[in-house]
């Protein structure tokens, strides 16, 4: 496995993240665009970016300033454990609350109740457990 948010980790999240009907097809049902960004907690910048354009991945790249619409952060031992064993609903709200998942940008609470995003949202760890 790459490291973890390197850019060839990023371009196999990409090819996963479209792979996945249940990602890439449902937010493109709902015309999702975004930037999301992905670090760690205890750095300044996040280290990478993925766009997403109708539900689609179409590019992953490292961080360069880019303007993002979220910013999802963790420890590199919490992200590992996510990636091993891909949490659940459950398991995303009690690492929300106790901070280990962090929203550096963005609206988790407004996510989390919109059952269009919340399912896809937390299909995106069992996607990125591919990786």
């Amino acid at each position: 496995m790459s490291e973890l948010f390197a850019e060839p980790w990023m371009l196999k999240l990409v090819e996963e993240w479209n792979r996945e009907p249940e990602l890439a097809g449902e937010l493109s049902n709902v015309g999702f665009n975004s930037s999301i960004a992905y670090g760690f907690v205890d750095e300044e910048k996040p280290r990478a970016v993925l766009v997403i354009e109708n539900g689609r991945a179409i590019s992953g790249e490292v961080y360069s300033n880019q303007e993002v619409n979220w910013d999802l952060r963790a420890s590199k031992e919490n992200w590992l454990q996510w990636l091993s064993k891909p949490p659940g609903m459950l398991a995303l709200g009690m690492a929300y609350t106790s901070k280990n998942l962090r929203f550096n940008k963005g609206d988790y609470t407004a996510m989390i109740k919109d059952p269009r995003m919340a399912g896809p949202f937390v299909k995106s760890f069992a996607v990125m457990a591919r990786v």
